[in-house]
């Protein structure tokens, strides 16, 4: 494919990309009638690099037919650019060309490509959402056809390979996009060439210096990499024929591995590339099955295998429909990955759920069940938050996999360092909602327990849902995500309606029922879950219940007759209350420990406020047992306190960086102690700091730009506010 994708890169002229078109699927009249269609469309259109745009779509469509042979597919691609960019609307196409193709290409229309003129600068804080908006659209079109997303793929790659025609900030703001966007959903589709592809070529303008190291040091040791690689291929043949396969029986490929590959390994380990041991890889690819395990027998009795880094994905598919045994093998100094699959096994793991469309639509592998889909449908497409939906998402699509098991031996493919709760999310929601311990290979353990490949899991439920809300950034998967959040959303809805019309009842010494009844024959019980958050909101409903009980003063503040008192705001500690009760001291409670900055709420007895996290469970049982409440925020002029462990590599002038990175973001440093054992050799900073910037998250990610933050630890102990 390589010598093909040369070509595609170096086309300029329309004719010859139609004879390439037709090297990859016979041009039938379908084919053909979409082509002149297309070409007569976009007359007198042209690309960035001046040649005719119509040359674009027919390479797609060319890619396209390369991975999947479908002529739908390819009509489709021919016709992808035509309603966005040309008079022809989309019924025209269903006309034409009949409802399967009109609805892919509707599905490629909705997509709406970040064109040159609307890149948002790589530096600018919309950059994530620009990506999560086109990421979801992406999605979203492709529910009901994964076609839609195969179409669009080969697409970006065409545009990847042209790239050269563009100005330097546009190539690096695509390649970003292509990175966190395109590449994913290669991945988790299956198409490992090209999920391989755009990686490497975004690499090239992401990170050139890092890529031309990469290249250089390839090409230096090119010789002497392929004969290290041809001897290995040499000694894994001679061992297949030493144990009974014949020569026609089997196929042993060779490959360095890709450069993205190369420098995730570089960055994850801290080593250069002369110290990267398996930069070469082979793929045994054998007639059957049951032959894949022969194989692996005989390179195992021939060659010490790294036995941690085995995997068979054979027997246990991933949920792409990739099977195939990886095993690492000790050769002389280094080691070298093997795998061993079919050579059906081999045509799925290059082009992955493409290649179904190669055989029967939706066949399923030998001993496996196919593509599995169902990731596409349960994404949280609905999540209000679009940056939060993508942070969602990209944990499911790009991540090394481990496989756990239930009791009963099913099994599931969970993200590396998944705990114990994704795995009961995984098996179903109500099952995650409701998680009190796991049972881990026989164990009692805690639902934050990470999981290891090959796990046997129980979890253990209670009859009602248990709120984890503190833990949804220790779980991996979208799924556990989404239902922490979503029993959270709920209990805080909940909890807010309730505090409402108790701050109100303990306002006028009444009843919550009686509050309730009356704003409701009032008909001003709307937006009551706002009252303990919104001053105004209170304020009100506060006339309001006073109007309703007859007290006909017309002032806001005058309605308070004999009997009521007149709220009004009273700061204790770090805490404003709104009241007209007599308030002299502040508790907090310690069965939930609320923080500086939590949600909180005030219960009121005996002239003391007692201060729980809003989501307590003791809480909640007095919230609903209807007992005396009080309005309650933190006082806002309150500095956070964060104390901050950071790796320091020993390089002169490292200390000076970090406290001038720490004073752009805004952090005022209080204190710092070196973790060192030489006066030259620190090997951790920890640094307490304070900052107006409540959300801890958003300051580890300013931090970890360019520094490795160990740790980032809230110092604000509501306890400790005297």
């Amino acid at each position: 494919m390589d010598d093909f994708l040369e070509l595609i890169r170096k086309l300029r002229d329309v004719d010859e990309a139609i004879e390439l078109l037709a090297t990859q699927i016979e041009l039938s009249d379908r084919i053909r009638e979409a082509l002149d269609f297309a070409r007569e469309a976009h007359r007198g259109q042209a690309r960035k690099s001046g040649e005719p745009y119509i040359i674009h779509p027919i390479l797609v469509a060319a890619i396209t037919a390369s991975i999947s042979g479908d002529e739908t597919m390819v009509i489709s691609a021919l016709l992808h650019d035509v309603v966005e960019d040309t008079p022809h609307s989309i019924e025209e196409i269903g006309e034409r060309f009949g409802s399967d193709v009109q609805h892919i290409v509707e599905g490629l229309t909705k997509i709406v490509e970040i064109r040159d003129e609307k890149l948002i600068p790589s530096d600018s804080d919309e950059k994530l959402i620009t990506s999560a908006l086109s990421f979801r659209k992406m999605l979203i079109a492709s529910i009901e056809d994964v076609r839609v997303l195969i179409i669009k793929l080969c697409d970006r790659l065409h545009n990847m390979l042209t790239l050269d025609a563009l100005p330097p900030a546009k190539q690096l703001r695509i390649s970003e996009e292509t990175l966190v966007v395109y590449a994913p959903i290669a991945h988790r589709l299956g198409i490992a060439k090209i999920k391989n592809l755009l990686e490497d070529l975004s690499f090239r303008y992401i990170y050139p210096k890092d890529y031309a190291r990469i290249d250089e040091y390839i090409k230096a040791n090119h010789q002497s990499l392929h004969i290290r690689l041809n001897s290995f291929i040499g000694k894994v043949k001679n061992a297949l024929c030493m144990r009974g396969f014949h020569r026609l029986d089997f196929e042993v490929i060779g490959r360095v591995k890709h450069y993205y590959s190369i420098y995730l390994k570089m960055h994850r380990k801290g080593i250069g590339i002369d110290e990267v041991l398996d930069l070469l890889a082979v793929r045994v690819i054998v007639k059957e099955p049951i032959d894949c395990y022969t194989a692996l027998g005989a390179l195992h009795l021939e060659f010490t295998p790294l036995i941690s880094r085995f995997k068979d994905y054979i027997a246990l598919p991933k949920d792409n429909g990739y099977q195939t045994i990886h095993t690492t093998l000790f050769d002389d100094e280094s080691i070298v990955e093997a795998q061993i699959r079919t050579e059906r096994m081999h045509h799925l793991a290059e082009y992955g759920v493409a290649a179904h469309w190669k055989y029967k639509e939706g066949e399923a592998e030998e001993g496996g069940s196919g593509v599995n889909l169902e990731w596409l449908r349960s994404l949280p497409y609905q999540d209000d938050s679009i940056e939060a939906f993508y942070e969602m998402a990209k944990n499911d699509l790009f991540s090394e996999d481990i496989v756990v098991f239930s009791p009963k031996g099913d099994y599931f493919t969970l993200p590396k360092d998944a705990v114990a709760l994704d795995f009961a999310y995984a098996v179903h929601s109500e099952i995650g909602n409701r998680a009190t311990t796991a049972i881990i290979n026989k164990e009692r353990a805690s639902l934050l327990t990470i999981l290891k490949n090959g796990d046997i899991v129980r979890i253990v439920t209670q009859e009602e849902p248990i709120l984890h809300c503190s833990w949804i950034d220790t779980v991996k998967t979208s799924k556990a995500k989404e239902g922490i959040r979503s029993i959270c959303r709920a209990r805080t809805r909940e909890v807010n309606e309730l505090t409402g019309y108790n701050i109100l009842a303990t306002i006028f010494d009444k009843r919550p029922e009686e509050i309730r009844q009356i704003l409701q024959e009032d008909e001003g019980a709307g937006g009551i879950q706002r009252v303990p958050e919104q001053i105004d909101v209170l304020r009100e409903k506060i006339h309001r219940i006073a109007k309703r009980a007859r007290i006909r003063e017309v002032r806001l503040w005058e309605v308070f007759k004999k009997g009521y008192k007149k709220p009004g705001f009273k700061k204790i500690d770090h805490l404003n209350f709104f009241t007209n009760k007599t308030l002299e001291k502040v508790e907090f409670d310690f069965c939930c420990h609320p923080k500086a900055g939590d949600d909180i709420v005030a219960f009121y007895k005996e002239n003391r406020a007692i201060i729980h996290h809003k989501l307590c469970r003791n809480a909640y049982e007095k919230i609903r047992a209807g007992e005396p409440m009080l309005f309650v925020q933190w006082f806002s002029a309150k500095l956070a306190r964060y104390r901050l462990i950071v790796a320091l590599q020993n390089q002169k002038g490292v200390l000076a960086r970090l406290l001038s990175r720490l004073s752009q973001i805004g952090l005022n440093v209080t204190s710092i102690e070196l973790g060192i054992y030489r006066s030259d050799a620190a090997e951790y900073c920890q640094i307490e700091v304070e900052s107006e910037q409540a959300d801890k998250k958003k300051i580890a990610q300013e931090i970890s730009r360019q520094f490795k933050l160990v740790e980032i630890t809230p110092l604000d102990d509501a306890y400790n506010h005297k």
